[in-house]
């Protein structure tokens, strides 16, 4: 890297649950300490095993984009976020960026668009046959990803 290139922003994808938390609040410390601007990621898609999963942030918006309510709840994540660490949230160097299809695609192509240094991506942590069946976007971005990977497991309970 030459003088003129700035380091690349720290990734971070999240689906609003405690591991994406626990990553995020894992590259804010990371992007403080490495002053790197940290990039969040919400990748819009509707899963299959929970069909309608943007439609509870549009409350009474029957008639709403899946984008708004995506929109919506990366916000309100965010928010509540900032509220419970105010400290990590006082930098100026947190942008977010929504962008739709299948997750761990999208997250490395966002990676290689934006010319990240890294990626940090939270863990569920499933084992045995409901990974198998399932899959894991945190290991399909480890095994892909051509930049440095940090995987955060949660010790928050899900909501």
């Amino acid at each position: 890297m030459n003088d003129t290139q700035m380091p690349g922003p720290i990734l971070v994808p999240v689906d609003f649950s405690a591991p994406s938390e626990a990553a995020l609040l894992c590259a804010l410390d990371l992007g403080r300490c490495l002053k790197r601007v940290v990039l969040v990621l919400h990748v819009i898609h509707d899963p299959g095993s929970m069909p309608g999963y943007y439609s509870r942030a549009l409350k009474k918006k029957q008639l709403a984009r899946i984008e708004d309510g995506a929109a919506e709840m990366l916000d309100e994540f965010l928010k509540r976020l900032a509220k419970a660490h105010g400290a990590l949230f006082k930098r100026k160097q947190l942008e977010s960026m929504l962008v739709s299809g299948l997750p761990s695609s999208r997250i490395l192509e966002v990676a290689d668009k934006v010319g990240a240094s890294m990626i940090v991506v939270g863990s569920k942590g499933l084992t045995g046959w409901k990974h198998l069946l399932i899959g894991s976007v945190a290991e399909q971005v480890v095994h892909l990803a051509q930049v440095p990977v940090t995987v955060v497991k949660s010790h928050l309970k899900q909501e």
